[in-house]
């Protein structure tokens, strides 16, 4: 799916509904809604101009066309707020095709702060150090070691 098509500006207010749905639930029980992954995508294709997949492609959740071929993209999302204990990116799924993932860090209001990007090698790599259960079974990395391998991609830095 296209973000930038006219059916964007729908897709939008939705979002921004559910996204004060989310923050409104979290406030009064201090757990998250469930549409963080959702959210990230949508933040993803909208500021990076990437090509959304459709619902429940195995391995990669966006295409970005970059010269003459197509990126396949997993895109992952983390609420990062004071409160957040889960310093870690969700589950990275290796068993089917992508090229890179993309870790978008939201605020509390669900809007994208910062997104990060990692090729494959890099993430399989940090994925098969030998110690840790939850990094080589379950495919999960802590955010500060995704960055280290990653890349920022929004906003833009300046170069040097």
């Amino acid at each position: 799916m296209d973000v930038r098509t006219p059916k964007s500006r729908e897709i939008a207010e939705l979002l921004a509904g559910a996204k004060q749905l989310a923050k409104d639930y979290r406030r009064l029980t201090g757990k998250p809604l469930g549409v963080t992954g959702e959210v990230a995508e949508y933040e993803a294709a909208s500021l990076l101009g990437l090509d959304l997949a459709v619902a429940r492609q195995a391995g990669y959740d966006a295409v970005e066309r970059v010269d003459d071929h197509e990126v396949r993209v997993q895109i992952k999302g983390r609420c990062v707020t004071g409160s957040t204990k889960s310093r870690r990116v969700p589950s990275i799924n290796r068993a089917h095709d992508w090229d890179v993932v993309m870790l978008v860090l939201l605020d509390e209001g669900l809007n994208a702060i910062t997104i990060y990007e990692a090729e494959r090698s890099a993430v399989e790599k940090a994925l098969d150090v030998p110690g840790s259960k939850a990094r080589n079974k379950r495919g999960a990395l802590s955010i500060s070691k995704f960055r280290s391998i990653a890349r920022q991609r929004w906003p833009q830095v300046p170069d040097g």
